[in-house]
């Protein structure tokens, strides 16, 4: 199958939208080629709703993410590895491998679990290979596949269940079948535009017997409604062909029903369950195929919060076992009457699947990932091997390395290093929780990281010192409205309200409800310095859930500020944009405030960031979005003038990639980033323009960016995701080099950025990446350049002119070849200078034969081209964190550089004495051991003899394999690699100890050259 990257595609479609407008071409992107994002974890899960295992495979299992896409394991969940990346991305609501053939797999867009950050996905998609390849097929605008059910003996005959748009009303509602494989689909239940199919079984005993719900669910920016007029229970006995509603059969509840979730037993196949939402709802039990039925169970723990849960599974071997999900996992014994729960590693359980063959062997999805057992649920495999993590925001710190900071969905908020000086990349050492709740914004006081505030939902705000383990609760106003709908509150603070400080005073923090508060006292007071900015509409803020459950959990708080900042180029400039759609800006510090929303703003558009212009004073750009009004355009605008008039510039991006984020580059006029629900624009034009920059990131949810400058250092990209936690994308002072002619020179050489002088690298297989570990050289090559095949050389020089290293086209060192092919080139150097002579087979003990590292300061980088010279100047800085000095590291570079030279001499004269011994030995064989040459003979012996002897001091000639020293004492120049090390270690100056050291072996090591000199 050919594969077709989904950014390429894409591309192409911003392409073409682009030309339609009668714009200039998008910068091309090869320029971008080098370029790539990495992601930093954290490691663990974030929100899944959909699993299955293989029938007749004990190890093969997959999951869809929400938000995450489709991943596998093949060794029982002990690794996942993502297998839709290169496909399609987004949220899944449903997985299923055909048991006649496990090798095609389907998987369903769009989660169920319909909660107030749900995503959407984009239909069907099919693999024939396991997953290796996919196929789209169908059912693009269903945007949520609950379900999906495959014949057990026939791979393309397949059912899915579309629950469709949750936001408006949409005829793709339904049970769709395909009996080709989607090729086609033919709707074969259908109940209304606003109820879509939320759960379908296929009876094991006989898979032309369907059971399946509809739902009627519906949720805006202010509410979720979930129940009412086509919410039904439906069976078929014909395939699908036709479906006969059963929810008014003798025994189920009558009035208002909602959500449900239907099981049937693969031992008795009459006995069917149903759990349902209803003022009288509970679990209900037939033993006659669903014709009548019996309440058996009405706990609240199986139904509380039904239209998040309600789902019930029948055992695969015991007809009186069966399990419902909900925020605990729970198994009943005897057939429903009673459940008990069952310890799992995160709460709120979505999705299970149990083995056909072993109901011992099962996998069950929560909001912390997927998980799998071997015995029945008495233990599971981890979920820290999956980084699927939902993250609403992203900030920086003023720590080194520079810290991420986010609030998880389901779990707690985070800081995680930016980079780690491990070479095995962003641990788990490298992050913890930190102030705040799953939901909120997070801002650390700039200047002391460690002291963190940070919000969740019911207005939740606290402080967090790192350093004592302290927490404070310091909520604006801690009136706790949980289970109130807004109408009631004093202050209307949203699931994901805004915190952030003062640019021009850093004991100045804001926070917001429907009111702008500041405090300058670290929340031991708070003032209110605005009025409502809101629409204050009353009929917008009443309690949530529909009118059977209700859900009020802050989510649905609505008619709030949703973004503010202040301006860092005047002082007092505030900027504040609500949910329900309006901007207001206060030029006074709060003393009075203006409604500048953009006229052809869209009504109730939710404003979701704004960011303040990097260089116009009463600059401000502003991102929108209606998703949950079901349109899914990008809204993005610019005002240079204070808000009084407002330009809109979304041209480029895709229609159907609503706009959560922009960010101006603060180096770059006009250089702009948006996140969308489906990845990352970039704009060379401040707007006019977009096209995409998606790289290796995977197609996912972008809720936010944040561009980090680092002090001394380079520059960032860093994207908090929806389903795929934190990525970044290094080096945007590439970026900012960028102009469309680049593309047609025969030669260019970038400036490099800077870089630090600290270990690291690696990561990226259960770890976070670390960036490039050196400093990275990028350069344009052309075709026609290449075609003269003249030689290409990269130079790399001290500020003074010395040459540091050469690397040529032409080399014939592999360690000195310079690879390049058409377009942007990427080089790494690792800021070492050369290291000692390495003697082929030698087997050394902790000896350290690498050059120095470089001395932070200045240096050169020249791109050769026969006359042709472009030259770049770069710098390394010193590691901050460092006690040394500028003094002290370049006293260390001095030391390893003679002990480098000193063991290079040293080797040398071991290849020396090996050639000696060589000649010496081809000579003997030659002359004629008559009487006559005994004399010669003896001689050569004798030089044998005393070349060995030398070898033998230098070098412990006795170790054949790695662990040999243990066993044969190491010799001089082992023993001086050895100091090498010890003093590599770190930015110090070496030790008196280890320059006495390194100097008693190097008079030794002279000693025995100096024989070899004298023979």
């Amino acid at each position: 199958m050919q594969r077709i990257h989904i950014a390429s595609l894409v591309f192409i479609s911003a392409l073409l939208t682009d030309l339609a407008g009668q714009g200039q071409p998008p910068m091309p992107t090869e320029l971008f080629q080098t370029l790539e994002w990495r992601s930093i974890g954290p490691f663990r899960g974030g929100r899944s709703a959909a699993c299955t295992g293989v029938r007749g495979d004990r190890d093969t299992y997959y999951f869809g993410g929400c938000g995450g896409g489709v991943w596998k394991t093949t060794d029982a969940g002990r690794t996942w590895k993502n297998v839709s990346d290169e496909f399609f991305g987004g949220s899944i609501g449903a997985v299923a491998v055909a048991e006649s053939d496990p090798n095609v797999v389907y998987a369903g867009g769009g989660e169920v679990t319909v909660r107030g950050n749900v995503a959407s996905g984009s239909g069907m998609w099919r693999s024939t290979d396991a997953g290796k390849t996919w196929k789209a097929v169908g059912l693009k605008d269903s945007r949520h596949i609950p379900r999906i059910r495959v014949h057990p003996d026939n791979p393309d005959l397949v059912y899915a269940a579309v629950l469709g748009h949750i936001s408006g009303p949409n005829e793709q509602r339904g049970v769709y079948r395909s009996k080709d494989g989607g090729d086609t689909w033919q709707k074969v239940l259908y109940a209304n535009a606003h109820a879509g199919a939320c759960d379908l079984v296929m009876d094991p005993a006989n898979p032309r017997i369907l059971y399946a719900s509809t739902w009627r669910i519906i949720r805006t920016p202010h509410s979720l409604e979930s129940g009412g007029e086509g919410s039904d229970l439906w069976k078929s006995t014909d395939s699908g062909d036709t479906w006969q509603k059963i929810t008014g059969n003798k025994g189920l509840p009558e009035g208002t029903t909602g959500i449900i979730g239907i099981a049937v037993s693969p031992v008795d196949h009459e006995r069917v369950w149903a759990i349902i939402e209803n003022d009288k709802g509970g679990v209900f039990r037939s033993e006659d195929g669903g014709d009548t039925w019996a309440k058996i169970n009405s706990e609240r723990k199986l139904r509380q919060r039904a239209w998040y849960y309600s789902r019930i599974y029948a055992d695969t071997q015991d007809v009186d076992v069966c399990y419902v999900v909900n925020v605990g996992f729970h198994r009943s014994k005897d057939g429903g009457k009673t459940f008990t729960s069952i310890r799992v590693p995160h709460g709120d359980n979505h999705d299970m699947w149990i083995d056909p063959d072993d109901s011992r062997r099962m996998i069950e999805s929560n909001d912390g990932g997927a998980n799998v057992s071997f015995n029945a649920g008495a233990s599971w495999s981890a979920q820290d091997n999956q980084p699927t993590a939902q993250f609403y925001r992203v900030i920086t710190d003023n720590h080194f390395p520079y810290r991420i900071y986010g609030a998880q969905q389901d779990n707690s908020t985070v800081r995680i290093a930016s980079r780690s000086s491990s070479r095995r990349g962003i641990g788990e050492r490298d992050w913890e929780p930190t102030a705040g709740g799953e939901s909120g914004h997070i801002a650390p006081d700039p200047r002391n990281p460690d002291i963190v505030y940070g919000g969740s939902y019911g207005g939740y705000l606290s402080r967090r010192n790192h350093r004592t383990g302290e927490n404070r609760n310091v909520n604006v106003w801690p009136d706790n409205p949980l289970g109130w709908g807004g109408e009631s509150l004093k202050h209307r603070f949203q699931w994901n309200f805004p915190i952030f400080f003062s640019p021009h005073d850093p004991e100045v923090l804001y926070s917001a409800s429907q009111f702008l508060c500041r405090s300058t006292d670290e929340g031991q007071s708070w003032q209110v310095v605005s009025p409502d900015l809101t629409t204050n509409d009353k009929s917008r803020q009443r309690p949530s859930g529909g009118p059977i459950t209700k859900d009020n959990t802050g989510v649905e708080i609505y008619c709030t500020i949703f973004a503010a900042a202040e301006s860092p180029l005047e002082r007092g400039l505030l900027w504040c944009g609500s949910d329900d759609g309006l901007l207001h800006v206060s030029r006074d510090n709060g003393g009075s405030w203006k409604n500048v929303t953009p006229k052809d703003l869209p009504e109730w558009t939710q404003i979701n960031s704004i960011e303040i212009h990097p260089t116009h004073k009463g600059g401000l750009y502003l991102a929108g979005t209606r998703y949950k009004l079901d349109d899914m355009k990008p809204y993005l605008y610019r005002t240079l003038d204070y808000g009084k008039s407002w330009t809109k510039i979304t041209r480029g991006i895709d229609p159907w990639h609503f706009t959560r984020v922009i960010r101006a580059d603060p180096k770059r006029q006009g250089l702009l980033y948006a996140g969308t629900e489906w990845g990352v624009y970039v704009s060379f034009d401040d707007g006019a323009r977009w096209q995409p920059m998606q790289l290796n990131l995977p197609i996912v949810s972008i809720t936010d960016l944040a561009i980090k400058e680092e002090a001394g250092g380079g520059s960032d990209l860093i994207a908090a995701t929806q389903g795929r936690s934190f990525w970044i994308l290094d080096n945007l002072d590439h970026i900012r080099q960028l102009s469309a002619g680049l593309a047609q020179k025969d030669l260019h050489l970038f400036t490099p950025e800077p870089s630090f002088r600290m270990a690291g690298g690696g990561g990226g297989r259960g770890t976070g990446k670390n960036p490039a570990a050196g400093v990275e050289f990028r350069f344009q090559v052309s075709q026609a350049m290449l075609d003269t095949k003249s030689e290409i050389a990269l130079e790399i020089r001290e500020d003074n002119g010395s040459l540091i290293h050469r690397y040529s086209t032409k080399s014939e060192k592999k360690d000195k070849k310079l690879t390049v092919t058409k377009g942007i080139n990427r080089f790494e150097w690792d800021r070492r200078y050369e290291g000692a002579l390495q003697v082929p087979g030698m087997i050394l003990w902790a000896a350290n034969l690498s050059g120095p590292s470089s001395v932070p300061g200045k240096y050169r980088a020249v791109l050769v081209n026969g006359d042709n010279k472009l030259e770049a100047s770069f710098s390394i800085r010193k590691d901050p964190r460092t006690e040394a000095s500028l003094e002290d590291i370049q006293v260390q570079f001095n030391f390893l550089s003679a002990v480098r030279d000193k063991l290079t001499e040293t080797h040398e004269g071991i290849v020396r004495i090996r050639d000696i011994r060589s000649q010496v030995e081809g000579t003997l064989k030659k002359v004629d051991k008559a009487t006559e040459t005994k004399e010669l003979l003896t001689l050569g012996k004798d030089l044998q003899g005393q070349v060995t002897e030398i070898e033998e001091a230098l070098y412990q000639t006795k170790s054949k394999s790695r662990q040999d020293p243990l066993n044969f004492p190491i010799k001089l120049n082992n023993k001086l690699g050895v100091v090498s090390g010890a003093v590599a270690r770190g930015d110090y100056r070496p030790t008196d100890q280890a320059a006495a050291v390194a100097a008693e072996l190097t008079k030794s090591i002279d000693k025995q050259l100096h024989r070899l000199r004298d023979l």
